[in-house]
């Protein structure tokens, strides 16, 4: 007999939690709770009201949309979970919640840190670069126990 359970509706859903919670890790803990950066901080250094509130808006609609990734996430689990092909494994969604977080930490890191530099992960550092190469580490890293 032929296996027909598909791991993509369940893939697909573990990729789109883990780059929504990855987003929401990031804007937690490097905005606010160490505020090593903002979304614009690298040009618009919020060291003066207006500007510290215009990044804090801009950290606003990041939250957003990583909360309606979030959601998005959420939805596809429900859906998989309906569907009589589709596995229910706690391995794939976790693995596919760690390929989504890495996923989220490369793009974000390549986009906004190096091509846009709208931000680093530590601004004000001397040399910001070690601290955004280890961020793009960290999510090429976290792709390797999702390997299989």
């Amino acid at each position: 007999m032929i296996n027909t359970q598909r791991r993509s509706p369940l893939l697909a859903a573990g990729l789109l939690l883990g780059a929504g919670l990855g987003g929401f890790f990031d804007g937690i803990v490097f905005h606010q709770l160490l505020q090593w950066h903002n979304m614009l901080s690298a040009r618009l250094p919020p060291d003066n009201l207006v500007d510290a509130k215009i990044n804090m808006f801009w950290d606003g609609v990041f939250h957003a949309a990583v909360w309606l990734m979030t959601v998005a996430g959420v939805g596809l689990l429900f859906r998989a979970g309906r569907r009589d092909d589709a596995v229910w494994s706690g391995r794939v969604l976790c693995g596919g919640a760690l390929l989504g977080w890495g996923l989220f930490n490369l793009v974000e890191g390549v986009i906004d840190h190096h091509l846009l530099q709208l931000h680093h992960v530590m601004d004000g550092a001397t040399n910001p670069l070690p601290a955004d190469l280890l961020f793009l580490a960290w999510g090429t890293l976290m792709w390797w126990p999702a390997r299989r």
